[in-house]
């Protein structure tokens, strides 16, 4: 692709949702999000930036982040700069294609479209896999484990102490469910 057909894709792709900045910029808005195209200064190279979270959400989950950097975003990577985790990717403009170029986009969207719940979703499976693990160790049980549990949301060790009894069964129920998902791969 050239710079030309850049322009001439985001723009047949997106309408008037594209904003051209100049020759070198482009931004794509809408409800659900922000897409930053910049070429470099020489237009030998595209960066594609989108706006995830603010970077004190998502410093919690830097390591799930980085993992899913090597294992899962595939072309598309996470990053973190001027406070604000982003969807970055980036290639060459000579050897870009249409069909590269319209994949980045989507996968783009996509790591918008998940936020940091999926980062969130493997932080928590790592927490309830150590419970499991230092449970086993001890010898509880799946039921002495939940019943554990029971005691440190009645006592305020976990959640809130002013817990209504609807949200604490709530909870229970999820932390049953995620321990016997678990129980035996650890």
């Amino acid at each position: 692709m050239t710079p030309q057909d850049i322009q001439s894709f985001l723009t047949n792709r997106f309408g008037r949702q594209l904003t051209i900045a100049d020759a070198d910029s482009y931004q794509v808005d809408t409800p659900d999000y922000r897409l930053l195209i910049i070429l470099s200064a020489q237009q030998s190279w595209v960066r594609m930036l989108v706006p995830i979270a603010p970077a004190a959400e998502a410093m919690t989950f830097v390591e799930e982040f980085l993992s899913a950097n090597f294992d899962d975003t595939l072309e598309t990577r996470y990053a973190i700069n001027q406070g604000v985790l982003w969807g970055v990717w980036q290639h060459s403009v000579a050897g870009l294609t249409t069909e590269d170029f319209s994949t980045a986009i989507d996968r783009s969207i996509d790591l918008k479209r998940v936020g940091i719940d999926r980062a969130f979703q493997d932080f928590a499976t790592k927490q309830v896999k150590a419970i499991v693990s230092i449970a086993k160790q001890r010898g509880d049980t799946l039921e002495q484990t939940m019943q554990t549990l029971d005691r440190f949301y009645a006592e305020g060790v976990m959640g809130d102490i002013g817990t209504t009894e609807d949200v604490r069964k709530e909870m229970m129920t999820a932390w049953q469910y995620q321990l016997e998902r678990l129980w035996n791969e650890e």
